[in-house]
């Protein structure tokens, strides 16, 4: 669903009174959004990482960042914990630019379709300037540590789906936002939703937004959000360096330089 429907969506969902929420639902369903860590359309991985910043409730065995580099495996202990407002920055052997649907995925660990712990997503086009997704989440209180959230309440966040599927993003979003370039992004950064509801949604004041951000709170061990992978779809290559032509000198010194090198093999 494109954001420029989630309004009408939105309001529809609310006019006819419907208990799920207007948003896409859990991997497998129809009209899910999930990409899976098998997609023939990933193109590339995640490929290093910046400023790796835990936050609280994170033990030592979930504190490698490097476990967030290469493909999603879909296995429940290979990841990073952000730990509760921790955050880390992606890098990649080329940049990502905005190709047709959706550019990047964020892969999560979560072990169903309704436990699920969010963060926001920024990305760079030079290292400085971070700009966030828009986010949704129409969660209407407070979840426990293990208590479940309904997927169609949530759109904009990583981690809606459950391990072995990536949340999708789409840089057109940012297509007409100035200080951006979209066809150049060199960071993607994840910045874990306290999901305690001290963090607010963007949906619109005048729809009587934005909303409080819920979910489960809080976990320990491997707390706050779980970063399996980050999969591209889209990528320019870095072009090779030039070689250098050679110059006069280079070619008049050649033949002294071969013949010392021989000399010297034969001493």
């Amino acid at each position: 669903m494109t954001h420029q429907t989630l309004t009408a969506v939105a309001l529809c969902a609310v006019c006819a009174g419907a208990q799920a929420g207007p948003f896409a639902p859990a991997a497998g369903q129809s009209g899910s959004t999930a990409i899976a860590k098998t997609s023939s359309l990933i193109a590339a991985w995640a490929s290093g990482y910046e400023n790796y910043q835990p936050g609280s409730n994170v033990d030592a065995a979930f504190r490698t960042p490097d476990k967030a580099l290469g493909p999603a495996v879909g296995n429940a202990f290979d990841v990073v914990a952000l730990g509760d407002a921790g955050r880390i920055t992606l890098t990649f052997s080329g940049s990502i630019y905005n190709g047709p649907g959706w550019d990047f995925a964020v892969f999560e660990n979560s072990f169903s379709d309704t436990f699920l712990k969010f963060a926001f997503v920024e990305v760079s086009s030079n290292g400085r300037s971070y700009f966030r997704f828009p986010s949704f989440s129409f969660t209407p209180s407070p979840v426990s540590a293990f208590g479940s959230i309904d997927p169609t309440n949530v759109d904009g966040l990583a981690g809606k789906y459950r391990q072995g599927f990536g949340t999708p993003f789409d840089l057109d979003l940012f297509k007409n936002v100035p200080g951006i370039d979209i066809n150049h992004i060199t960071e993607v950064r994840l910045a874990d939703v306290v999901g305690n509801g001290t963090e607010k949604d963007n949906w619109p004041t005048s729809l009587g937004g934005p909303h409080f951000i819920y979910d489960p709170f809080h976990t320990t061990g491997s707390g706050g959000f779980d970063l399996e992978a980050l999969g591209v779809r889209y990528l320019n290559a870095v072009a090779a360096a030039p070689v250098p032509l050679p110059t006069p000198a280079m070619l008049l010194l050649a033949p002294l330089v071969a013949l010392t090198v021989r000399t010297r093999a034969r001493v």
